[in-house]
């Protein structure tokens, strides 16, 4: 079974974490690959310590942006964590980054250690064209039968939409940003 969660709404890597841990509490065996993301958020201090749980993630602790998405504003906020390219020409390391996790996931798969595998912040990885589109239909292909995965992000390819058993489309009605209230200081760190 394919799940993807998407939109443009808060709450698709939440959606995924709430399923890993309903599917632990059956037993099961999940994995999570956090893709564009390291070590450095709130859920992974716990995740990554639970019983039949395994978290990984492969990326910088800087966010990446093509040329044109981030507003001035932004830009100066996030300083020297944030890297913007040109469109179509992603970082020679972050793109060797998501190939080797997208490698490692694939073999987890082909030895079918794993009841859910959530491929968390994947499809912006395919949206940014770190990932390509051969690479990711090539690990679909050998999902087992019994096996879940959950591809989590924004954009969502339609290609990758059109394989799903289930698609959850997050739509944001209300963000704190827009308010001023920086998340830094709450539960999203």
């Amino acid at each position: 079974m394919l799940q993807v969660y998407t939109g443009n709404g808060k709450g698709k890597t939440t959606a995924a974490i709430g399923l890993a841990i309903r599917s632990l509490g059956a037993g099961h065996r999940v994995y999570m690959m956090q893709f564009m993301k390291s070590l450095a958020y709130a859920e992974q201090h716990i995740l990554k310590d639970l019983a039949k749980m395994t978290l990984e993630t492969t990326g910088k602790p800087f966010f990446i942006a093509e040329e044109g998405m981030v507003d001035e504003k932004t830009r100066l906020a996030l300083g020297d964590d944030l890297v913007v390219f040109p469109h179509g020409q992603p970082p020679h390391d972050y793109l060797a980054m998501m190939v080797d996790g997208m490698e490692h996931v694939t073999e987890l798969l082909r030895k079918q250690v794993f009841d859910l595998v959530i491929l968390d912040e994947i499809n912006v990885a395919l949206s940014f064209g770190l990932i390509q589109r051969e690479q990711m239909e090539a690990l679909l292909d050998i999902v087992p039968v019994e096996t879940e995965v959950v591809c989590t992000g924004r954009n969502a390819p339609s290609w990758l939409q059109d394989r799903a058993d289930l698609i959850t489309n997050m739509e944001e009605v209300r963000h704190y940003y827009r308010h001023g209230v920086d998340a830094r200081k709450g539960i999203e760190n």
